[in-house]
């Protein structure tokens, strides 16, 4: 991947934006409460359904060591509802890396200007932005998907709301 710069549009930058109200939220196995406790999927579920990119889901309950035990892709499974791969190019403002930990794909982040990312992160202890590619992180395989359509598009309201 090369390393140009990006030009964000509106909505790429209202999703780290909202990602960065996030910061220093504690890292808490399903939580979802920003400021008290948040996991690197319920991240992703908040912001993104926050600016409208996603409905309001719940993938709740999951086991907090299902990747170590397990090859089934759960977390890939409901990301792959609402986002696509990406293969050219650098990750966008506003892309998920997902990465394989254990036997399947089971963090996310979101990336703020490549090739930082912005995350819910166990071993920091909360949510922080840092490189893709440092410490535990480093080694790990990874796929850049998207949300939504390229470029960045809300979903369609839905209901009887004109």
């Amino acid at each position: 991947m090369t390393n140009k710069p990006t030009i964000a549009t509106d909505l790429q930058r209202q999703v780290v934006a909202e990602a960065c109200t996030w910061l220093r939220t504690p890292w808490h196995h399903e939580g979802s409460i920003k400021g008290a406790g948040v996991d690197c999927a319920m991240l992703l579920v908040c912001v993104f359904g926050s600016v409208g990119l996603i409905p309001h889901i719940d993938p709740r309950p999951y086991p907090i060591d299902h990747m170590l035990h397990h090859d089934q892709e759960r977390f890939l499974g409901w990301l792959q509802q609402y986002a696509t791969d990406v293969t050219e190019g650098d990750p966008q403002p506003g892309d998920v890396i997902v990465y394989r930990v254990g036997r399947c794909f089971s963090h996310g982040a979101i990336v703020t200007e490549w090739p930082f990312i912005i995350h819910a992160f166990r071993d920091q202890r909360a949510v922080v932005i840092t490189r893709f590619d440092v410490g535990r992180l480093a080694s790990k395989p990874y796929k850049v998907m998207r949300i939504g359509a390229a470029p960045l598009q809300p979903i369609a309201p839905t209901g009887d709301t004109p």
